[in-house]
């Protein structure tokens, strides 16, 4: 557990001592502390002219309660406050996460694809392994890819995220109901939890977030006996955005994210949910490049952090903006590795080249010929060629069986019914 902070108290005489004695010390200290968000487990050890630890921390209290907004979800209030640093953050991610601008001002149709495939896996993958699933990547994603019956919980787990991210993706523009957060949950737990338990709120208070190390209890969720009521309260403030009362999507999908935690609804898959829920939100919210991040990849490197930002808001009188500001460096992150990746991607197209010296070749042609030339013990499937390019059966078979013909491609039974295509006798010659 962390630290609590010194209890917040001030009379008028102790404000107006605190106010008229601030100096140009005091000032870099306390933009340095508000553009890090920083909890007073980190706060006690900055340094300010002459003021002590405690002094910081209720010039800093009183601040950021004086620029709060209040929210709640039926019994549950919380408080935000977006400052300056917040400001800069969420009109970066405005710029760049596309809402209201066009997909097709940044990616082709086939580098969307890809990249949006690539995505999928990424996110359904460590969304897993936050959780406990225990695989790599490169085995998780060759399940994916060809479509393989998964052997194990953990693999269960990551083709579960992989088919909620989908159906999200295919309900995007839906508002969200009870109903549909026992659809979610169902899809994120299938063949890992009892069917008692899937699809349905916990019926009792037995739930603890608990420090796997020490077995200290970190978090106790609200009362069962509240759950409809909060979480039908939670679907309308998902649903509706009063002008009145208007919060930044990003701000209120950061929000969305902590709730679900907060509440624990179900005995198990609230993380898998409430990331899910992030990401419904801003996809909803016209925030379409969100489903091409890998939101989770970032999560699972800062898990500590993730885990803090939970705690902090808990135990600092639920400042929720804890969070938020953690959940606008996940997005930020994200962004910049995927720019890294098409970035990676477009150095990729340019080796492309050779391939298209052969008559009558298409671009997924030529980016499967590509991924054998890197890798000569590559080989594919029509199915994986069907679920890496989101196309037909006969459109992908055509294309592996007309490489075939040029003797580019090797086709190779596995049995009566399957077959893989591996590198040609041809290739090395012609594309040299």
């Amino acid at each position: 557990m962390i630290e609590k902070a010194p209890e917040f108290k001030l009379n008028k005489n102790q404000l107006d001592a605190l106010i008229a004695s601030q100096s140009h010390a005091i000032f870099d200290t306390i933009n340095k502390i508000e553009n890090e968000y920083l909890f007073w487990d980190k706060v006690k050890y900055l340094k300010a002219g002459n003021w002590k630890n405690e002094k910081i921390w209720f010039n800093i209290k009183y601040k950021r309660l004086l620029n709060a907004r209040l929210f709640s979800i039926e019994n549950i209030s919380y408080t935000f406050n977006i400052n300056n640093s917040l400001q800069k953050k969420l009109h970066y991610l405005d710029h760049n996460f596309g809402a209201g601008l066009q997909k097709e001002q940044l990616l082709s149709e086939l580098d969307k694809q890809q990249y949006l495939n690539n995505a999928l896996m990424e996110e359904s993958i460590f969304s897993s392994m936050i959780e406990g699933a225990t695989t790599t990547r490169v085995k998780a994603k060759d399940m994916l890819r060809k479509n393989k019956s998964p052997k194990n919980k953990s693999e269960q787990m990551i083709l579960n995220n992989y088919e909620t991210i989908q159906y999200i993706s295919d309900h995007k523009t839906d508002d969200i109901s009870v109903e549909k957060l026992y659809q979610i949950h169902r899809l994120v737990t299938k063949n890992t939890l009892e069917e008692k338990k899937v699809g349905v709120f916990r019926n009792n208070n037995e739930i603890h977030v608990m420090n796997e190390i020490t077995g200290e209890i970190v978090h106790t969720p609200p009362d069962f006996k509240l759950l409809t009521r909060l979480m039908e309260s939670f679907c309308d403030f998902f649903n509706n955005n009063p002008k009145d009362s208007f919060i930044h999507p990003i701000v209120k999908a950061s929000i969305l994210h902590f709730l679900i935690g907060y509440i624990h609804p179900f005995v198990d898959g609230n993380g898998r949910t409430a990331r899910a829920i992030f990401y419904w939100y801003l996809l909803k919210e016209g925030y379409w490049l969100a489903e091409y991040l890998s939101i989770s990849r970032v999560i699972m490197k800062t898990k500590v952090q993730y885990e803090k930002a939970y705690i902090y808001t808990e135990i600092d009188d639920m400042d929720v903006t804890y969070f938020i500001h953690y959940q606008l460096k996940v997005l930020t992150q994200a962004f910049e590795d995927l720019k890294k990746y098409v970035s990676k991607k477009k150095k990729e197209e340019d080796k492309l080249s050779i391939f298209y010296r052969e008559s009558n070749i298409n671009e997924r042609q030529a980016q499967l010929l590509f991924w054998i030339k890197e890798n000569e013990n590559r080989h594919f499937s029509v199915k994986e060629i069907e679920n890496i390019f989101s196309v037909t059966n006969q459109t992908a078979r055509t294309d592996l069986e007309s490489l075939v013909e040029k003797d580019i491609l090797k086709k190779i039974y596995i049995n009566k019914k399957t077959s893989n295509y591996w590198k040609g006798d041809h290739f090395d010659k012609k594309f040299s």
